[in-house]
């Protein structure tokens, strides 16, 4: 079974391109989650891509290594449940991950 997730692609306020993620990511549904990625970052061209992940409430290590996939080009911004694992997974060396406002 699939684990519901939702993705969505849209344009921020100074024009970059932000990929939202809702849900939980997991081995059923990371395969979508970098498809999505991948393309924003084609899509995004010169700009930084974001990953919008304050809706995200579960990432397995398949999410997080497609996020170190993409870590050069990319700003994340995260539920603050998940920093301390990004933290630990050394994600928050080699990309900027901010937590999500409350």
């Amino acid at each position: 079974m699939v684990t519901p997730l939702s993705l969505s692609t849209d344009s921020s306020d100074d024009g970059s391109l932000v990929v939202r993620v809702i849900g939980e990511v997991d081995l059923s549904n990371v395969a979508a989650f970098s498809a999505a990625v991948a393309e924003a970052r084609r899509a995004a061209t010169d700009r930084q891509l974001g990953v919008d992940l304050s809706g995200v409430d579960y990432l397995d290590s398949g999410a997080i290594g497609v996020l170190f996939d993409h870590a050069d080009g990319i700003y994340i911004v995260v539920n603050p449940i998940l920093l301390s694992v990004l933290t630990i997974s050394g994600l928050t060396e080699v990309a900027t991950v901010k937590p999500a406002s409350s």
